[in-house]
């Protein structure tokens, strides 16, 4: 499993992953679900996958080979106009490469190969966007009444986003925001897990405004997970207590 998040802010926006793979609990490696490309003063584009890990794979090395194809041949992630195309073939090639990887498993394949991907960047003349993209191939994008998308183990840590998340809020900020959701999320289940990658695009900049990888010895985290749980323990304990005798 997998836990990936983006954020839309009026500034722009904010990514993060985990980077655990497991098929079951002694076979458990370290991969990246978050690559981005660019073309400088033009375009960023950013994704993020979860879901099997040869299926993603696949899309990604496929995103890849076409950024290195010849001029004169046409390629969405550096050449489609829109992000919204962008989204739609990056849609289709995950559709077909889940069709084609079932087919030649037949019976056992079905529903073995599944993924999604949040891609999300910003074209020159245009607003950022995101999008979430399902296994057969259609997506959603990001509005007023959805600012952020996840993907993956998303039940533990969507309830502290959605309490927290303003739209105003500096990229500070909204980091802090999602360590605290991943940190939730680990806390919680196994099967997400560190180091963290994260990224932030500044609007209009169009390249990664902030990059790094959060370890398991990373002081800033640490910090963070043990003075979030110190104040869930407060916030609990100065609730109104509960009495079982009647009134």
């Amino acid at each position: 499993m997998t836990y990936c998040v983006g954020m839309v802010l009026d500034k722009g926006l904010v990514m993060m992953s985990d980077t655990r793979t497991n098929s079951g609990v002694d076979n458990i490696s370290v991969f990246s679900k978050m690559f981005h490309w660019q073309v400088p003063g033009e375009r960023v584009l950013t994704v993020m996958t979860a879901g099997n890990l040869a299926t993603t794979q696949a899309v990604i090395s496929q995103l890849e080979e076409r950024t290195k194809a010849p001029e004169d041949r046409d390629n969405v992630l550096l050449k489609a106009p829109t992000m919204f195309q962008v989204a739609s073939e990056i849609g289709q090639l995950l559709r077909s490469t889940i069709q084609r990887t079932q087919d030649s498993n037949g019976a056992r394949g079905k529903g073995r190969f599944t993924a999604s991907i949040i891609l999300a960047g910003q074209i020159d003349g245009m607003e950022p966007r995101m999008f979430m993209i399902y296994p057969e191939g259609n997506f959603i994008e990001t509005s007023a009444d959805t600012p952020f998308l996840q993907i993956g183990e998303t039940k533990y840590g969507r309830p502290i986003i959605l309490r927290a998340y303003d739209r105003t809020m500096s990229f500070e900020d909204a980091t802090k925001l999602l360590m605290v959701s991943f940190d939730s999320t680990l806390k919680a289940n196994l099967s997400v897990g560190l180091p963290l990658d994260m990224m932030v695009i500044e609007r209009d900049t169009f390249a990664p405004s902030y990059q790094r990888r959060i370890t398991q010895d990373d002081p800033y985290f640490q910090a963070i997970s043990s003075s979030w749980g110190d104040a869930l323990k407060t916030a609990f304990h100065s609730l109104p207590d509960y009495s079982f005798s009647s009134k």
